[in-house]
């Protein structure tokens, strides 16, 4: 007798829905684009294989590729009636259902040999580059390790694998063949005199070992589960498609939902090919296209559709034309900045009206390409106030790579042997670079996927060296030490109700009410390495994938989205960057940002002149104050003490340094000049566009304010 599960109200689902609930009992597949209600789906379709008697709730097995995942799996089967003890559909993570099925048919399969699980495989796998002659530094062990994984994962042998890597286009962290002996070493020396030591990927493969190799083991295992389930099958890996097909066998109860065109974890050894070809190897299945989004304005589903129609490939042949459910909302907004500080500042900008227009904090997210990208949005939001959080990885300054360079600078800082014309000034950026190279600052981008994000957050931390020096061009490494104090001080927001920062990796599977996509530009996405020395694609399969990411980005949005990119990464240097490829031809003509920013040329031998003289400046002070130390100008002091006492309030408030917001020759050349406008202001030497967006109104204002006040006293 089958368990008794309530009526299912189909009314709530739409056709395409409804039509994969119903489908007969034996091999479907939903294609479901973002937001289109894939959740909702299968789990009303277990829900009516249960009740329809086709098989009982605990011969169920559904999986999927997180913890997070199968838990909301789990909840909606119990909004369903399937959580209770007696009718529990078993919804659970591949690994996990590995796990679980392994200590069970163990006994059987192996006999009295223990075994336990690694807890972690990073020190077997330092133990095996040292056999090989290989570093067993940090970002060296996990870049071996996660070619290890790969391999596993795609089902590739120690020896098989430098001609796998070479075929897929692997950038391995050294030599192929020392790759694969590191490889070798690591599966021989998890066979201990204890028992055997056993990795996640390996749960997988004695499971189907186990299931191929002993009958009675399957035998009884497909008596227990009759029908299989798979979510984001677009993600599977060929060592997860073997367990699937040995959990089968000869059987085709089998529903797998995906969207080809949301791969992006092909660096792992996921692949589409098994959710692509799925009709061919059961030619009678039942296939269902679910296009109907609910998650997003029909503005944002339109951008996403066009971002994904330019795709080219087997892939794209697939693609979904996804139709907006929801009412009418804002236009996708465009920006162009002249520098990554400005975009930064006008993200926070913008963030601060969507939330003091009610928007909760925890509803925005910011995502990027690369995690080195988060250190711009984690000072421009501190310096507004904003909570927020990083999710999927470590704030800048928390970063194992960012501590260390810090400590090394603070050594640097300690040493009696430097000059002092060395430590401060231009200067400064040399010595910082000198200091980083022995621990992965390069003149060129590493392979390695570990290796280039540790030197993408130490270029991160030389590109702060140089904003902060164009701030105060006297800066020294002490000052800078105090600057990268103060900043790694006040990164300390709540995890929660916070903006989220995150690169698009990790944003896979969440949504927000509103979304800034940001550092759009050709070199981050698409990343640099997918591209040749000349522009033009070196792996065109991994430029696709960068596609799939934007459209990915594009659709977390469930309102408001915002993309944007930067011409230059600092502030007042040549903008030479381009926006990102993939927005050729999507961005509207009406948009401001439609035409590409031409390059700014810098005249050579041109030096500015004195605004009363005339005659060229020389100095640092002159240039900042736009006039020759020697000529006189009306300065307002009262003005200049309004404008300091006006710093030291939003000094402190944001709990940054005095100078970070203005120096003092700054806030002089203001008191001087007295502008009026932003573009007057702007003028004055030291005051950027990222500044402008800060502080231009606030200061524009205190002007305004002190010309009223002495035009009144003059009548």
């Amino acid at each position: 007798m089958m368990d008794a599960v309530p009526a299912l109200d189909l009314a709530a689902l739409d056709p395409e829905q409804a039509a994969a609930v119903r489908a007969p009992r034996g091999p479907v597949c939903v294609l479901a684009g973002a937001g289109t209600g894939k959740t909702r789906t299968i789990t009303h379709r277990i829900a009516h294989l249960v009740s329809a008697g086709h098989v009982k709730a605990d011969q169920v097995l559904a999986v999927t590729f997180t913890a997070r995942a199968a838990g909301e799996l789990r909840g909606r089967l119990r909004d369903l009636g399937l959580g209770g003890e007696a009718n529990q559909v078993q919804a659970r993570t591949f690994h996990a259902a590995a796990l679980r099925q392994l200590k069970y048919f163990w006994p059987q399969v192996v006999g009295d040999v223990p075994w336990r699980l690694i807890d972690s495989k990073f020190p077997i796998v330092a133990q095996a580059a040292n056999r090989a002659g290989l570093s067993s530094a940090t970002d060296s062990v996990r870049d071996l390790l996660s070619e290890i994984e790969w391999a596993k994962a795609s089902l590739i042998a120690p020896e098989d694998y430098p001609a796998a890597a070479a075929a897929r286009h692997r950038e391995p962290p050294y030599d192929a063949q020392r790759v694969a002996e590191v490889y070798a070493a690591y599966e021989s020396l998890k066979t201990t005199p204890d028992g055997l030591l056993l990795d996640f990927d390996d749960l997988l493969l004695h499971t189907a070992a186990a299931l191929e190799d002993y009958p009675a083991v399957a035998e009884e295992f497909r008596g227990r589960y009759r029908s299989f389930v798979v979510d984001e099958y677009q993600d599977v890996t060929p060592l997860q498609q073997r367990v699937l097909g040995a959990w089968l066998g000869e059987r085709d109860d089998l529903t797998v939902v995906g969207d080809a065109n949301q791969t992006i974890y092909s660096f792992t050894g996921a692949t589409p090919s098994y959710l692509l070809d799925f009709s061919r190897r059961f030619p009678e299945a039942t296939v269902v296209r679910l296009e109907r989004d609910y998650r997003s304005t029909p503005q944002v589903v339109s951008l996403a559709n066009r971002v994904i129609g330019a795709a080219r490939g087997r892939i794209a042949g697939t693609r979904l034309q996804l139709i907006g459910q929801r009412p009418d909302g804002p236009e996708p907004i465009f920006a162009e900045h002249p520098d990554v500080p400005a975009e930064a500042a006008a993200v926070a900008s913008e963030i601060r009206r969507l939330v003091d227009g009610g928007t909760p904090a925890s509803e925005i997210a910011v995502l990027y390409r690369i995690n080195a990208q988060s250190e711009s949005y984690e000072q421009s939001l501190t310096e507004a106030g904003l909570p927020y959080q990083v999710r999927g990885g470590e704030g800048f300054f928390q970063r194992a790579e960012v501590r260390q360079a810090v400590s090394l600078l603070r050594q640097a800082a300690s040493r009696e042997d430097l000059p002092e014309q060395s430590t401060s000034g231009e200067s400064l950026v040399t010595l910082v670079r000198a200091v980083l190279a022995p621990v992965g600052l390069t003149t060129t981008e590493p392979t390695g996927a570990q290796a280039r994000e540790r030197w993408e957050s130490l270029v991160a931390l030389v590109r702060l060296t140089e904003e902060l020096l164009g701030q105060d061009e006297s800066l020294d490494i002490l000052g800078l030490l105090r600057e990268l104090a103060a900043r790694a001080e006040a990164r300390h927001p709540p995890t929660v109700q916070g903006v989220t920062l995150a690169s698009l990796h990790a944003a896979k599977g969440l949504e927000w009410d509103a979304v800034f996509l940001v550092g759009l530009a050709d070199g981050t996405l698409p990343i640099n390495h997918v591209m040749a020395d000349d522009g033009s694609v070196a792996d065109f399969a991994a430029l696709e994938e960068e596609r799939r990411l934007l459209y990915v980005g594009v659709t977390r949005a469930r309102e408001y989205l915002r993309l944007s990119w930067a011409l230059a990464r600092t502030e007042g240097a040549r903008r030479t960057r381009r926006r990102s490829r993939f927005l050729n031809g999507v961005v509207p003509d009406e948009s401001p940002a439609s035409r590409i920013a031409a390059p700014v040329v810098e005249a050579k031998g041109i030096r500015p002149t004195c605004r009363i003289c005339a005659k060229p400046l020389i100095g640092t002070y002159a240039t900042m104050l736009g006039r020759c130390r020697r000529c006189p100008a009306e300065l307002d002091a009262v003005l200049l003490e309004t404008l300091k006492e006006w710093r030291s309030e939003k000094a402190e408030a944001l709990r940054v340094r005095e100078f970070v917001v203005f120096t003092d020759t700054t806030l002089t050349a203001i008191a001087e000049q007295l502008p009026s406008d932003d573009g007057a202001l702007q003028a004055i030497p030291g005051i950027g566009a990222k500044k402008i967006v800060q502080y231009g109104a606030d200061v524009l204002a205190i002007v305004a304010s002190r010309r009223r006040s002495t035009s009144q006293n003059r009548r």
